[in-house]
């Protein structure tokens, strides 16, 4: 169903980046429309569950791709009618993507705020059938590759993830021998069935931590000496 007038009304409150107008972000990666002359080369096609909105990827492969267990994916379902109890997401630049129809039919969502203003770290989806869109960073988008029209099973494989994140905030067990972390990959804990390599490594990581910090208390602690002797 589309907006209402109001709905488109307070839409357009919301297109609002400060000093430089409105429609400042139509001139701004991910939002800036690539014409034909341009150097974008497309690769992929995508688009939300009505249509409106469509676009173009121009890299082959996501700089990553992971599943995301936390909590917010289950009160922001990647489906308009069903929540999701996982997230499958891919990075990308935000220069990798071109909007070819629609981007003036996006809608924004601040969770932490939440506010529907484009305020960075924001999710984006289409304003009309409320499909997801991406999340858009500072610096980068991730991208839900579901909706992607891929058109083979070895373009689909591209954007295979490579480990959960969150995993401990599942709502349902996943047996795939992927890397499970407890939160951010490579910065928290790995729990369940992650591969026993993967968890050898992450523990070493650690021993190695807690060593450049001992070792760290122990330069200062001798520097401090060094000074009180000084003195």
């Amino acid at each position: 169903m589309a907006p209402s007038k109001d709905e488109n009304t307070v839409q357009d409150s919301h297109h609002n980046d400060g000093a430089e107008g409105k429609d400042a972000w139509k001139k701004k990666a991910p939002y800036l429309i690539h014409d034909k002359n341009s150097d974008f080369n497309a690769i992929y096609e995508g688009g939300c569950h009505c249509g409106k909105v469509k676009f173009q990827l121009s890299r082959e492969k996501p700089l990553a791709a992971k599943y995301c267990h936390c909590t917010t994916q289950i009160y922001l379902p990647l489906s308009p009618n069903l929540g999701a109890p996982f997230q499958w997401a891919t990075i990308f630049h935000k220069e990798d993507i071109n909007f070819v129809r629609g981007h003036h039919d996006l809608g924004w969502y601040d969770s932490g705020e939440k506010s529907t203003r484009h305020k960075l770290p924001c999710k984006v989806s289409c304003a009309y059938c409320r499909s997801p869109i991406m999340d858009e960073g500072r610096n980068m988008i991730l991208l839900f590759p579901t909706l992607l029209h891929f058109k083979s099973e070895e373009e689909k494989k591209r954007f295979a993830p490579t480990c959960h994140m969150f995993y401990n905030q599942r709502v349902v067990d996943i047996k795939d021998g992927l890397p499970k972390w407890t939160g951010m990959d490579g910065k928290s804990d790995l729990i369940e069935d992650s591969p026993p390599d993967v968890v050898r490594k992450r523990k070493r990581e650690i021993e190695e931590e807690k060593e450049k910090e001992k070792n760290g208390d122990k330069d200062e602690d001798e520097n401090e000496d060094n000074k009180a002797r000084k003195k």
